[in-house]
């Protein structure tokens, strides 16, 4: 338990930790929407992961600004811009990596995990940077 409390002691961690867990909530909406349009609307799979992604980067804007990057701000124009921005590249990746892997007839929920995790990478670096631009003011 000394462990746990050391490890989320660490503002750093604490805040990777609080971003793991949004990546993991946004992705669950991310896929689960995906799938609901899909199975349920009979959507074309790869606008189904367009939709689903900008629904879940407005959930993860909402969940990194009020909860895992606390110490900022809130009403940044230039911040919530970087953030908006680097959501459209995150798009861009998705979209691009899911076509791929829909081209080499992967299941558009196996593509869907895959692109994800490709993608996690930028996310992390892209709104970590957004967010805590700001601070170097």
């Amino acid at each position: 338990m000394g462990f746990i409390k050391k490890v989320f002691a660490n503002d750093r961690l604490r805040e990777m930790f609080r971003f793991v867990v949004t990546g993991g909530f946004s992705f669950l909406v991310d896929f689960g929407l995906m799938v609901f349009l899909v199975e349920i609307f009979h959507m074309n799979e790869l606008l189904a992961a367009g939709i689903s992604f900008t629904v879940s980067v407005i959930v993860n804007y909402l969940m990194c600004v009020f909860w895992v990057f606390d110490a900022t701000q809130k009403s940044n124009v230039l911040t919530i811009i970087i953030f908006i921005f680097s959501s459209v590249i995150g798009l861009v990746l998705n979209e691009l990596f899911m076509w791929i892997l829909l081209e080499l007839y992967v299941n558009y929920m196996v593509a869907k995990i895959i692109s994800t995790i490709l993608v996690m990478i930028w996310n992390y670096i892209a709104k970590r940077k957004a967010i805590t631009l700001q601070n170097k003011k």
